[in-house]
């Protein structure tokens, strides 16, 4: 298999034509910002992945992290790895220049983290949980916990995890039984946490754990949580790392996938209690911490993109290189040829720029919400980043189970072995619809808190502007085939949302029994929408003789093919919400 090399033209195409990205950073006043800095940056990151992360990639899966006596040692390579990622400064990119970061939007974080998560997902856990450390901290932490942890972290010399789960809470969060006991001017941590994802590692000088924890007087439930910061090593007099705290990993877990990134169980207080500093309000740490999950499950949904394009450029080289097909004149020719296979490869790469554009387009809302020049604009932004992050972690990762299954496929039975590779990113695929909430959670985000609590507020306004490109559509020469599939499809989503508010208040279990459909079928739409808009700014640049004629029509072939081959899965699933529940409910325990 050739070295990964990063989808460069696809990613600069969506920010520049769907994002608008100089037109971004214009309103948010980055003048020194602009598509030339960021066609830059990706070259340079895809340097990095290319020649560094990738060719650790199978390394970290065959060989893995290991647990001895100074606790986890991650996979060989990553430490030097880690320190060139980290001497080129990408751990600030996104970061506030108070804290030593490159103020750069977050959209480009995004588009670079692709790079990572592509050529090396293991590896690109351990930076994707800093940032959540860090926005968890920025936004709740008090002064002196922004000032002790935030720059190291920013500058990457120290990692940051997430503790939330534990043997007996799964998603459950409300049944954590760890505890957190008041001793002057910190906290006694004691419990236990399991499915730490870079629980400990030798890369840096520390590791700055986020863990939730109860207080002695917590109500019950999910409003007795408070949240704090637990470091491997205390900080001394001067800040840095100094006496080791009672935390430690005592275990690995023995995965499916992802064998570089180390999934510990971590023990707190074992001997005496991991000294901790309370992070905002005490009974507040579910807030807190979701400050974390929402950037994580973002992320989370781009690493559904990142190794779904991994597999298919696998998947790509295998189909032009093997030769199985022979002619009439005893020549040989590529399985590119046979028209299953170019349906398979099409399928993935029609998949991936749409979740791409979803992925890309979900980011720069969150600089649209920051940079907003007005609190009613704000809530306009924010309303966009609420609705659209549970379809991007729920879609996006469920998309990625079939495009990296079809990379298995395509290899034949050469997929099936492991020295082939396809299999791995497969394998690594499978947590992803897991962790930072299953799909099942995403769903029920989707269908609760961002529908039914606004009255379908959030959709009805998606929905229109979706609408509005149906039109655009409609008034093209060579694009109007297209009006029909996404119109039809609009209607799908606007009878889905019609089902579920109409249905919702006398069913009580509708809502859970159609959630995941309704998630993936926006999913598609929302899918269907950015390829048509990309279609008409491909058009529109031929039209006018401006980029690349091949990529452009390429560009509206998978457009074509999207609408053609995926977009009518809508009508399957707007069917089965249509059902409602009571299939779904009429079995007996007993019966199953």
């Amino acid at each position: 298999m050739s070295d990964y090399a990063h989808p460069y033209r696809d990613t600069t195409f969506v920010l520049k034509e769907l994002v608008e990205f100089e037109a971004l950073c214009a309103s948010a006043h980055l003048d020194d910002i602009n598509d030339e800095l960021v066609s830059a940056i990706l070259a340079e990151a895809g340097r990095l992945g290319s020649g560094v992360l990738a060719p650790l990639n199978r390394i970290g899966d065959t060989q893995g992290a290991r647990l001895n006596e100074q606790g986890v040692q991650e996979a060989p390579g990553f430490a030097d790895a880690y320190r060139q990622f980290q001497a080129g400064g990408w751990p600030s990119l996104t970061a506030a220049e108070a804290w030593g970061g490159q103020n750069l939007p977050n959209v480009i974080g995004t588009a670079v983290s692709e790079i990572w998560h592509s050529a090396n997902m293991a590896f690109a856990l351990c930076p994707m949980l800093t940032q959540g450390s860090i926005e968890a901290i920025a936004h709740h932490g008090s002064p002196a916990l922004r000032e002790a942890y935030l720059s190291k972290l920013v500058s990457g010399e120290w990692t940051g995890t997430m503790n939330l789960t534990e043997p007996d809470a799964g998603s459950d969060l409300a049944a954590i039984k760890s505890r957190a006991i008041p001793q002057g001017d910190h906290y006694l941590i004691s419990g236990q946490k399991i499915f730490i994802t870079w629980g400990d590692h030798q890369m840096t000088d520390n590791v700055v754990h986020l863990v939730l924890a109860r207080l002695p007087d917590a109500p019950a439930g999910v409003k007795g949580i408070s949240l704090f910061v637990v470091p491997k090593f205390l900080l001394d007099a001067q800040g840095k790392p100094g006496a080791r705290n009672d935390a430690r990993c005592i275990s690995l877990e023995h995965k499916l996938g992802i064998h570089g990134s180390p999934t510990c169980v971590m023990s707190f207080g074992d001997n005496g209690g991991a000294i901790g500093y309370l992070v905002g309000e005490p009974h507040q740490g579910l807030a807190c911490m979701f400050t974390m999950m929402n950037h994580a499950r973002q992320s989370v949904g781009l690493q559904g993109l990142a190794i779904s394009e991994r597999a298919y450029q696998q998947a790509r080289q295998y189909a032009k290189d093997r030769l199985q097909g022979t002619r009439k004149d005893g020549s040989r020719f590529s399985i590119i040829h046979f028209p299953d296979v170019r349906r398979m490869l099409l399928q993935m790469k029609s998949s991936i720029e749409a979740m791409r554009a979803l992925a890309l387009v979900a980011a720069a809302e969150v600089d649209r919400t920051a940079h907003a020049h007005d609190a009613d604009a704000a809530q306009v932004h924010q309303g966009r980043v609420d609705l659209l992050t549970p379809i991007v972690k729920g879609w996006l990762t469920e998309m990625a189970q079939e495009v990296t299954s079809l990379g298995v496929q395509i290899h034949g039975g050469m997929g099936f072995i492991e020295e082939t590779g396809a299999a791995q990113h497969y394998r690594d695929a499978r947590i992803l619809t897991i962790y930072e909430g299953t799909t099942g959670i995403q769903a029920l985000d989707l269908v609760g808190r961002k529908t039914l609590l606004n009255q379908g507020e959030l959709l009805t306004r998606l929905l229109d502007e979706i609408g509005e490109t149906v039109a655009l559509l409609q008034g093209s020469a060579t694009l109007a085939h297209q009006a029909e599939a996404l119109d039809d499809a609009l209607c799908a989503g606007r009878a889905a949302l019609r089902v579920l508010l109409d249905n919702a208040k006398n069913d009580a279990h509708l809502a859970g029994s159609i959630s995941v459909n309704f998630m993936m079928l926006f999913g598609y739409l929302c899918g269907g929408w950015l390829m048509a808009r990309s279609a008409l700014r491909a058009q529109a640049l031929l039209d006018s003789g401006n980029g690349d004629p091949q990529f452009l029509d390429a560009k509206r072939i998978t457009a074509d093919f999207y609408a053609e081959q995926l977009l009518p899965r809508v009508h399957a699933l707007l069917a089965a919400i249509s059902s409602g529940s009571k299939s779904i409910m009429a079995l007996d325990d007993e019966q199953f």
